[in-house]
């Protein structure tokens, strides 16, 4: 062991800091550590807001990454480190790179007006064009928010960065980005291939405030004298990745190209697709972001679905009606004990904030035909799993519209996918072939950080240790049976919102 050498990945999520190891020669996933052992809080001064303090995650993260020593691995074997990182959040620091506020992280929806006004300044027709989306909730609006509503704080600003950028700084003491952190912050003109004069004119924002641009996959800073003192590891260390978690999954995934397809069911749930063309969603019910390849040349961008309360109404069913005593496990096997339609019980999944996909409408999370005679425990969570499904697929049918075309969705054998029911549903359901693989977001950004650092020549030689662990077909006859009972969850849906 004294003489391996080992890729290290950092996963920053909302939940958690996960840490893994990889073995630089072989690709193949060594050790991993998660800290804390109990979920991270996320504050909520006010409704809609989600706050989380920088300072924790780095906590986390140097927790996270002793637990890995104490594994029996030794912290000067470490040849290269990889981020990824919950998306859209904004940290704000000083000069000192002192966190100035808490972040308003990923799920927080203070700034939705603030980034609809600038999108309607801005012109629909050129907004989606040049930075494909609305500014909505995403990082600029929220800036915009803090420079409104707390403007003595916002002259404090030295710098601006998304959660990973932050945690970089902590291991490097440099401030930068990458394209796909301005893009996802709606501060990417991929028109011009520039930060987005137009966006930073309509949120009235200081261009000076944003990083300086390093590569998703290569050379991002050395591990400083100072991070060397708080983590124990080597200076000099190189950081040769970067990328928010959705497109980090589907890079953890060997996602790289157009017609290849991620899917995760955790907090939120998430349809990731490639494509080589600009084609935004005129209704803006999808985000188009830069994936980790895409450069000026060559154009690679993620479609990304994101349904906002996928496993966290999973998990709010089980904590509010059956306790912390029942196993998801457990309700996964309830779930087997009715059929399709739960018996006409329908539920809508979507009571965490705003949802994109209903184009910034808070429709909340609803239970439908519920009868106290006939439905039980075991209906609410089938009903539960199909919500779950029929929303993403829901997004998926945008997401075809827009030239996303794939029979194969890969997904990581975790949350939802957890269940061979709701695997089998959403294989039958999207009509699509479901591969699971035995990955995770701090294993994947392991891995790119051997292609950042010339370890690996190229994906196929990071990924070749990938292994599959399952392939779910869609069955023809839950086909024909869940297309009317997804038409009909559809319609409610749309004659609701007034979405037709």
């Amino acid at each position: 062991m004294v003489n391996k050498k080992y890729l290290l990945g950092l996963d920053i999520g909302s939940s958690s800091v996960k840490a893994a190891l990889v073995d630089a020669d072989t690709g193949k996933a060594i050790a991993s550590a998660q800290a804390p052992d109990f979920e991270m809080p996320i504050h909520a001064q006010e409704p809609g807001w989600a706050e989380q303090s920088p300072i924790c995650w780095w906590d986390h993260c140097k927790d996270a990454i002793e637990k890995i020593q104490a594994l029996g691995f030794q912290k000067d074997s470490i040849v290269a480190i990889g981020i990824s990182y919950q998306m859209h959040g904004l940290v704000i620091v000083d000069k000192n790179l002192n966190p100035l506020r808490a972040s308003i992280i990923w799920c927080d929806s203070r700034s939705v007006e603030i980034g609809e006004t600038a999108f309607e300044q801005m012109g629909k027709e050129k907004a989606l064009s040049t930075v494909l989306n609305s500014p909505g909730n995403f990082t600029a609006a929220k800036l915009a928010w803090v420079k409104q509503n707390e403007p003595e704080l916002y002259q404090q600003i030295y710098k601006i960065m998304l959660p990973g950028d932050f945690i970089a700084s902590k291991l490097t003491g440099e401030v930068n980005t990458t394209t796909g952190g301005l893009s996802e912050g709606i501060l990417w003109d991929f028109k011009n291939n520039t930060p987005s004069e137009e966006v930073i004119k309509a949120l009235d924002l200081d261009s000076r405030l944003l990083p300086d641009l390093v590569p998703a996959i290569g050379h991002q800073g050395t591990v400083s004298h100072q991070a060397s003192l708080e983590t124990g590891l080597p200076a000099g260390i190189p950081v040769t990745y970067r990328a928010g978690d959705q497109p980090n999954n589907a890079l953890s995934l060997n996602v790289f190209e157009p017609g290849e397809l991620a899917a995760t069911a955790g907090t939120s749930g998430v349809i990731y697709g490639i494509l080589d063309r600009i084609v935004p969603d005129p209704a803006g019910r999808v985000n188009l972001f830069a994936h980790v390849n895409h450069t000026k040349e060559i154009t690679r961008l993620g479609v990304l679905l994101c349904v906002n309360g996928t496993g966290i109404q999973y998990s709010w069913l089980r904590n509010q009606l059956f306790g912390q005593e029942i196993s998801y496990s457990d309700m996964n096997k309830w779930a087997e004990a009715v059929g399709p339609g739960a018996d006409n019980l329908r539920i809508f999944p979507f009571g965490n904030g705003v949802e994109r996909l209903l184009q910034n409408q808070d429709y909340g999370g609803k239970i439908l035909n519920l009868d106290f005679n006939r439905h039980s425990k075991s209906h609410l969570v089938r009903a539960a799993q199909e919500g779950i499904i029929f929303a993403l697929n829901y997004g998926f049918e945008t997401m075809r519209e827009m030239g996303v075309k794939t029979n194969v969705v890969k997904a990581g054998s975790a949350n939802m996918f957890l269940s061979n029911l709701f695997a089998q549903i959403f294989a039958s359901v999207t009509n699509t072939h479901v591969e699971l693989y035995d990955t995770d977001g701090a294993t994947g950004a392991a891995r790119a950080a051997g292609i950042g650092a010339g370890i690996f020549s190229n994906s196929q030689e990071a990924f070749s240790a990938l292994k599959k662990i399952k392939e779910i077909q869609p069955d023809t006859n839950l086909i024909k049976i869940y297309e009317d009972i997804y038409g009909e969850w559809k319609n409610e849906l749309e004659n609701q919102l007034n979405l037709r």
